[in-house]
């Protein structure tokens, strides 16, 4: 095995056991030995993030953990009848949201490389009757989707999560029919980051140090055959959501103790963007 691949093995297990451990905790707390917890609720997050009122009484308790860092639903354009993959769909939030859209006649398959999200989802998904909707167990470079059987996909904040995220888009590609669209919300660079971000776990969980550059991510979705890319919104990363998601609070605790000045720097650094793209037709 390559140093790379070994690095990106490493990557997913302290990804797996950060996200196994919000599942577990609901997303009230950070996953942190000072047991502290967020003073925002995972609503004030989502809020913050686009989602509207509506949406939060809209789906089951517990599958809103607040991971967000935008709301890919809203801008999709789901169409009753159609099939929506959900990339990283944790414990169902944007996957139920895409199912109200869908209606009896479509359906939605949620993926995520977390046992403990996709037993999670699937307990919410039990509880409010979603018929439409499955969750499975697998990762985004080797998606567990047929070709071409799916209309639109979405994910939030998770693919700069992903080691090979050529392969990932390469992946979302595939499954996707001609003519189906891609909508993803993303955490992306605007300037290089400091050495002591780049080489931390927390940070690389905290989907700072596995973020790539903003022009360089919006490459690799063309690369991998996707046209009319388009940014749709961005907004720079924020200290206070950052704060406020319980992974974000772990890495201001440990990656940023005693640098008060290198955090504040990192507004200036990261931004979340909205992008759209779409498969071509044959």
């Amino acid at each position: 095995m390559k140093d790379s691949e070994i690095k990106d093995a490493e990557l997913k297990v302290l990804v797996r056991k950060g996200y196994g451990n919000i599942a577990r905790q609901g997303g009230s707390c950070c996953p942190s030995k000072s047991g502290c917890c967020t003073s925002a609720s995972p609503e004030a997050i989502s809020r913050k993030i686009g989602y509207s009122e509506e949406d939060l009484k809209a789906v089951p308790s517990g599958s809103n953990l607040g991971l967000g860092c935008g709301n890919p639903i809203a801008l999709a354009a789901i169409k009753e009848g159609e099939t929506v993959l959900d990339l990283g769909s944790g414990a169902g939030f944007d996957s139920f949201l895409a199912s109200e859209r869908v209606g009896s006649s479509g359906r939605v398959i949620g993926v995520d490389m977390t046992p403990e999200m996709v037993e999670r989802a699937r307990e919410n998904a039990a509880r409010g009757n979603y018929s439409n909707v499955e969750f499975r167990l697998g990762e985004l470079e080797r998606l567990p989707v047929a070709d071409g059987s799916v209309d639109v996909t979405i994910s939030n904040c998770v693919i700069n999560l992903v080691p090979d995220k050529k392969k990932a888009f390469a992946e979302a590609f595939r499954v996707l029919k001609p003519g189906g669209r891609l909508m993803v919300s993303d955490i992306v660079l605007l300037q290089d980051l400091p050495d002591f971000v780049k080489q931390s776990a927390e940070a690389y969980v905290g989907c700072l140090s596995g973020a790539v550059e903003k022009e360089h991510y919006l490459e690799i979705i063309k690369s991998s055959g996707f046209e009319d890319v388009e940014v749709i919104e961005e907004s720079i990363l924020s200290l206070d959501l950052l704060r406020s998601d319980p992974i974000g609070q772990a890495l201001v605790e440990k990656v940023f103790s005693g640098k008060r000045k290198e955090l504040e720097a990192m507004e200036a650094m990261a931004s979340s963007i909205r992008v759209r793209a779409r498969k071509p037709w044959l």
